[in-house]
């Protein structure tokens, strides 16, 4: 990849703001929330515990794309609402995606950061889209089968509009394991803070799929140079309406974040 707007030899690493927060300085971000959205009561719950644990931004899924299309799709429109209302009383920045370009405009108005998932990674019309919002953050997931120079690349959709202000986000890639989820590709973080000018994150709930491995791939991937991690929590992950088998308790989450300000990574 040559002579791209995400190469640091086209100028000095970007830091990304999101209220408060910086994601690409000296701090490790925590994003963290539930997958889905599921009601008021259980929302602000969560935003409670996560506020009185330190993490960053609060992040929670209002639309939904699900490989079953009889699957919970999210509360969508009232997701947004009830997110914006949570972030506002804990005062959290929040983070949600944005799935289709009608629903831009929305979502500006509730959310702080805008999210591309996995799936719509390669749909171009939103990616130039969100591109035009130049003050807006945006946290750009890996396609799940993506290689590092379709996922720069996908940034560079977004950059070449004018908005510099992007996260990326790994989150595990598909591989012929099957053990985990997906695989979580380190080797990624390592390379893209090496090379390229983008604060990147990992998720490593998604990245494995499986909440009793995310504690150690949380470490490893802090050790690996990632600037935070985005966690799927819950006050009671066994009852998530959504990714229930990734999603891990407000204890595990403490943990976690007392070994990282601690530089603990084992």
């Amino acid at each position: 990849m040559e002579n791209l707007l995400v190469d640091k030899r086209n100028g000095e690493s970007i830091k990304v703001k999101i209220g408060n927060v910086t994601i690409g300085g000296d701090k490790k971000v925590i994003i963290s929330g539930p997958c889905s959205v599921e009601s008021y009561d259980n929302m602000i719950a969560i935003g409670r515990e996560l506020k009185d644990l330190g993490v960053d931004i609060l992040r929670g899924g209002a639309f939904k794309p699900r490989t079953s299309p009889y699957d919970f799709q999210g509360l969508q429109y009232e997701g947004l609402k009830i997110l914006n209302t949570v972030g506002k009383e804990v005062n959290l920045p929040i983070v949600t995606e944005v799935m289709d370009t009608r629903d831009i405009e929305t979502c500006m108005e509730y959310a702080d950061m805008l999210q591309i998932g996995s799936r719509n990674m390669y749909n171009y019309s939103l990616l130039k889209e969100v591109g035009k919002l130049k003050d807006v953050p945006i946290l750009l997931k890996r396609g799940m089968s993506a290689t590092l120079s379709e996922w720069l690349y996908a940034a560079e959709y977004i950059m070449s509009q004018g908005n510099t202000n992007i996260v990326l986000c790994e989150r595990g890639i598909r591989t012929f394991e099957s053990y985990t989820r997906n695989t979580l590709d380190l080797n990624s973080v390592a390379v893209i803070k090496d090379k390229y000018r983008l604060p990147i994150i990992v998720d490593p709930s998604h990245g494995t799929g499986l909440r009793e491995l995310v504690p150690v791939m949380s470490m490893a991937s802090i050790a690996a140079g990632a600037d935070g991690l985005m966690i799927e929590s819950h006050v009671q992950p066994d009852h998530a309406i959504s990714d229930a088998r990734q999603t891990i308790s407000m204890e595990s989450l403490k943990t976690i974040i007392e070994n990282i300000q601690k530089n603990r990574l084992a």
